[in-house]
């Protein structure tokens, strides 16, 4: 039995990842796996953006993978790891395999291990109970390895590589004057000790004679054996006993079912399989790799224990911004700087949340609690996440304490962090080729206060005619996503980082009579246009300005 994915942890940021999620999952993977030499792996729940790449690129760090459910998959449950037979095994050695490994079911697979079909105990038992054709032995091609096997039987003229494919099975109990009458051309005959008998089914042309009870057999016999193309067998049972067993020896490929195999892969959701398996009779289901290789079996029993994937989330709690299926997920830790939220776990977990202005400043402290050397690679990227977070300290957000991490993090990573920042919110305002969908979803969050769910995207730039362009591109889109996301409002924040303003496009019933009122703005102070733009001064902060002005305007 194995586990997939035991022993692995995912650390997650949000969906539509800004700097600071994508970072802040590589440095605290990194440090989990050196505090405790398991594996934590980070991962993304979005696209990575220009700033982003910018940021990876500089320091020579590869994006994390990218993972668009959390959803129990079979790869996370235990699966039985039944190996594959070939085709042409005997029914007995199958058998013998099931029993010994109390199975029930047994998978035939090619020499690269494509399944090929399947064998049960019921379509053994069948072999047995419903076949009454002496033909039958023939008509599976049965080699005669097989029946050397099943019977314990020992070679001796022939080759055991060969097959018997033509011919009936019959008991040589006559004198040999009324085995003329029945053996025919191609035959296998089961026989005693007796010499005459022996001579007359070589006579007759018999493909194979098995001589019973270890009998030996006679030089002669061999030779005229060996001239006529007869394959002779000796076996220690009495005929009764062979007769029995030989049909044992047919190859499980003739009685194995090959077509509409259902089969699952290492991927297909467990939410998704359950009902599949409920409608079908089966209690074992091959499992296949994505290139169609088998890998094991389950059964229903798999799915009683199964536990969903470990996960780590960073800079958000929120199910709303969460990757899809978080909630058949096992959540393990949640570090975070945002206000709490949504997310609701089966268990106790480790939970740090704290005021500061970026994620990242906490897992730098972590780090530093830890006595975990910050190699210049880290340092780079939890810098960059604390500029981007903060604005280069600008933001309402920012601290004292992560201004003072941001400058020791920057002078590991060997950079200025004026002329590092430039270059970076440079890259990241860079919107040249880009879709509206692109610009929109750069940097989306859903949030929700009491019954009211709403939208907000931003983005920053240092250039106001950039921006000024933005405006007339982006509210009809914010029309679009507002009707798609179905929910109350939308609004897309054009941040300023130099003037430290946004110009807010504002979409849905009340939507921009909510913001004024939040904000204590005169409908004259803000032109009277109901546009759906209002200018908020000295607001450049979703988190910290316009979330929380949101929250209050919708409560009160």
């Amino acid at each position: 039995m194995a586990e997939y994915n035991k022993g692995k942890t995912i650390v997650i940021g949000h969906k539509n990842p800004d700097t600071d999620s994508i970072c802040s999952a590589i440095c605290y993977a990194n440090l989990k796996r050196a505090v405790t030499g398991e594996d934590f792996e980070p991962r993304r729940a979005g696209h990575v953006n220009e700033e982003t790449q910018f940021v990876l690129k500089h320091f020579g760090v590869k994006a994390p993978e990218l993972i668009e459910h959390v959803k129990t998959e079979v790869r996370d449950i235990e699966i039985r790891e039944m190996e594959g037979v070939k085709k042409n095994i005997s029914l007995k050695k199958a058998w013998n395999l099931m029993q010994a490994a109390n199975a029930v079911t047994l998978p035939a697979v090619t020499s690269d291990g494509m399944l090929e079909g399947l064998i049960t105990v019921g379509d053994i038992t069948q072999s047995y109970m419903n076949v009454y054709d002496s033909s039958i032995l023939s008509k599976a091609n049965t080699q005669y390895s097989n029946i050397i096997e099943t019977l314990e039987g020992s070679l001796v003229v022939g080759n055991a590589d060969t097959y018997f494919n033509d011919g009936k099975v019959l008991i040589a109990a006559a004198n040999p004057d009324m085995m003329e009458y029945y053996i025919a051309k191609n035959d296998l005959v089961i026989l005693g000790n007796r010499y005459e008998s022996q001579l007359c089914a070589i006579e007759m042309d018999a493909a194979c004679i098995i001589v019973c009870e270890g009998a030996s057999v006679s030089m002669t016999i061999k030779k005229l054996a060996q001239e006529r193309g007869c394959t002779v067998i000796t076996t220690p049972y009495d005929t009764y006993t062979a007769a029995r067993l030989i049909n044992q020896s047919m190859p499980i490929s003739y009685f194995m079912t090959k077509d509409n195999l259902i089969t699952f892969e290492e991927t297909d959701v467990i939410d998704d399989i359950k009902e599949v398996m409920a409608n079908k009779r089966h209690r074992d289901f091959p499992i296949l790799d994505k290139d169609g290789k088998y890998k094991g079996m389950i059964s229903r029993r798999n799915l009683l224990g199964a536990r969903g994937k470990s996960l780590i989330l960073v800079d958000h709690n929120e199910k709303t911004q969460a990757v899809d299926g978080v909630e058949n997920a096992r959540i393990l830790e949640i570090i975070d700087h945002h206000r709490l939220g949504t997310i609701e776990t089966m268990s106790p977990v480790f939970f740090r949340n704290q005021p500061l202005g970026c994620t990242a400043t906490i897992i730098y402290q972590m780090y530093q609690e830890a006595g975990v050397k910050i190699e210049k690679e880290i340092a780079g990227l939890l810098c960059s996440a604390i500029i981007s977070d903060t604005l280069l300290f600008r933001s309402p957000t920012c601290t004292e304490v992560d201004k003072q991490a941001g400058l020791a993090l920057a002078e590991i990573a060997g950079i200025d962090v004026n002329e590092y920042a430039a270059e970076m919110f440079a890259a990241g305002s860079n919107l040249k080729n880009k879709s509206d969908e692109e610009i929109f979803y750069q940097d989306f969050k859903r949030f929700t206060s009491g019954k009211v769910s709403f939208g907000v995207g931003q983005i920053s730039s240092l250039n106001q005619k950039e921006l000024d362009k933005l405006k007339a591109r982006m509210m009809p889109y914010l029309v679009k996503a507002h009707k798609e996301h179905g929910v109350d409002m939308m609004f897309f924040m054009l941040t300023n980082i130099l003037t430290e303003s946004t110009t807010l496009l504002c979409e849905g019933m009340g939507a921009e009579s909510m913001i004024l009122n939040a904000f204590h703005i005169d409908v004259e102070e803000n032109g009277d246009k109901k546009d759906g733009i209002v200018e908020l001064e000295g607001v450049v902060s979703r988190k910290k300005q316009l979330i929380p002005a949101i929250g209050m305007a919708l409560q009160g």
